[in-house]
């Protein structure tokens, strides 16, 4: 029978083929706005035009800027390449930094990062606290930048709002944008944040550590404990790529020890099943079953952050009791792994070297087309420009409603934490 003769299949004229024939489903999208991303005064008044810097490279340039240098140095390739800036500077110790002495702002040129891409960490040193809006606008403008690019996390992006609107009040004509980089992707309205990839690729690799010292052991947890305070991105992305963890334990999940469907029970059923278990932690789950102090509870960083206590050493320790208490005859270990410092000082894979480049490139053309107060970064996989005001206040929790922590729950089986009602 020819499939493509007219009415075949069906001696009535076709009805069958109609059957089987693609149906149009109409669906509709919430509503979109969009959002003017402010210009510098002197960019709103100008009325001649930068040509395209890209146009005028040569076929055959002298020296291509590396593709996949992260974070500083493909800025100052970027500035240095593309736009001719020759007066780049990097500002050490956060913000701070813009009102210390001489030796915090250190001039970059190519050879200066040549190496930073192969580096984890940050040669500029990071620190918290120090925000003093004044002094820090009062240094930029004593030092004659005239361009500010903000990297890092939620802290770092309200910061920089604060000195847009003051740059605004003062009516100077300084562009700053934040790039988003921190590796709990805990920063809203972009996709992903600079360095997420690398953090989910170094915690499977001690997820896969913990499984094994496990296995090893006779009635054996391993114990990971990963970053993320607000959100649990990183754990549970590791989770989904490992498949050798049976519980993930987030900050947007309550859960509780003891008693019918708490982690006691499904650890102890599935150690009995297994022989062993792996348990994945951020560091921001389970703070409010911690017995804390008075002065505990009092205590902030210098950011202003309530000061979280470990949760690592403290679930292994309730681990320890628990066991000793409920089965004492029968042996038990759990081997406890803390991954947070090598997350950090491990350079950037391929996946974050890469997004890192658009990213610098984003905000260097940018800023050079006279916009100011902005962050790059992909929305729904598409290039933006957002407000910074937008992108200070937005937030990035696990959606826990959503398809990736109903796999968590698929691949771990474990409980929902959700205490009977009596």
């Amino acid at each position: 029978m020819d499939p493509t003769a007219p009415n075949s299949g069906d001696a009535n004229g076709g009805a069958a083929a109609d059957a089987t024939a693609p149906s149009n489903t109409t669906v509709t999208l919430p509503p979109l706005t969009l959002r003017d991303v402010p210009l510098l005064p002197s960019a709103a008044a100008a009325t001649d035009t930068i040509p395209n810097p890209i146009s005028r490279h040569a076929r055959t340039s002298t020296r291509r800027p590396p593709s996949t240098s992260p974070r500083v140095t493909e800025l100052v390739v970027g500035l240095r390449e593309l736009y001719g800036v020759r007066d780049v500077f990097g500002v050490a110790a956060g913000y701070r930094g813009f009102y210390g002495p001489d030796a915090d702002h250190a001039r970059l040129d190519l050879a200066a990062v040549d190496d930073w891409h192969k580096k984890g960490g940050t040669v500029l040193k990071t620190t918290r606290g120090g925000f003093d809006l004044n002094k820090i606008v009062d240094g930029i403008v004593a030092r004659g930048y005239t361009q500010v690019y903000a990297i890092g996390g939620d802290g770092t992006m309200r910061g920089a709002v604060a000195i847009f609107n003051e740059f605004k009040r003062r009516g100077l004509n300084i562009s700053i944008t934040g790039i988003p980089k921190t590796v709990d992707n805990d920063i809203g309205i972009i996709d992903r944040s600079f360095g997420f990839q690398t953090a989910v690729e170094i915690a499977q690799q001690a997820i896969d550590a913990a499984h094994v010292e496990a296995v090893s052991a006779v009635n054996g947890i391993g114990l990971v404990k990963l970053m993320g305070r607000s959100t649990g991105h990183i754990a549970l992305h590791a989770t989904l790529s490992s498949r050798d963890v049976d519980c993930c334990l987030i900050p947007e999940v309550d859960f509780y020890l003891e008693g019918k469907g708490g982690l006691f029970e499904f650890l102890y059923e599935r150690i009995k099943q297994k022989g062993h278990a792996v348990v994945v932690v951020a560091e921001g789950a389970g703070q409010e079953l911690i017995p804390r102090t008075d002065d505990q509870k009092r205590e902030q960083d210098e950011s202003g952050n309530i000061v979280f206590l470990d949760v690592g050493p403290w679930l292994k320790s309730e681990l320890g009791k628990w066991w000793k208490r409920e089965h004492p005859s029968e042996l038990f270990t759990v081997k406890y792994i803390d991954p947070t410092y090598m997350i950090r000082a491990v350079p950037a894979n391929a996946t974050d070297n890469l997004y890192c480049t658009l990213l610098a490139h984003s905000a260097i053309h940018g800023i050079m087309a006279g916009y100011t107060g902005f962050v790059p970064g992909p929305i729904n996989g598409n290039y933006s420009y957002i407000p910074l005001e937008d992108v200070a206040v937005a937030k990035n929790p696990v959606d826990v409603n959503d398809h990736k922590w109903a796999w968590v729950r698929s691949v771990t089986n474990q409980p929902d934490f959700m205490k009977p009602k009596y």
